[in-house]
């Protein structure tokens, strides 16, 4: 088993900056595939970014705004999101995935999920 607790949520300016905070504990390794989804009001569940070891992968809609990184001292992935836009408003979830997560963009790759942090972008 493996418990995920994201931190870090909260209101802030278009083109501000959040960091994003996923801790993990019980059955964790610097192995785990990380990732973190999000999801709007009345919109599917959409991938944001993930990490497999040293390698992050992003969609194109965060790419050169977020910066995906983990601490494996700390058992934490962290989410920097830097130029937000309104439409960066949603629920961030943190999953964490103990297989090899071939498709880190699909969430059925993942085993673990968090209970999400809200992110609001708003003047």
């Amino acid at each position: 088993q493996v418990q995920l607790v994201e931190s870090g949520g909260g209101l802030v300016q278009p083109g501000g900056s959040l960091r994003l905070s996923c801790a993990a504990s019980g059955r964790t390794s610097s192995n785990l595939v990380t990732g973190w989804f999000r999801q709007a009001p009345g919109k599917d569940r959409e991938f944001v970014a993930a990490i497999r070891g040293i390698i992050a992968y992003y969609a194109d809609s965060v790419k050169g705004r977020f910066t995906i990184s983990r601490d494996n001292a700390k058992n934490t992935v962290y989410l920097q999101m830097n130029s937000l836009k309104a439409e960066d408003t949603a629920v961030y979830y943190c999953a964490a995935s103990v297989g090899v997560a071939a498709n880190v963009g699909r969430r059925n790759e993942y085993d673990y999920w968090g209970q999400g942090a809200q992110v609001t972008v708003s003047s």
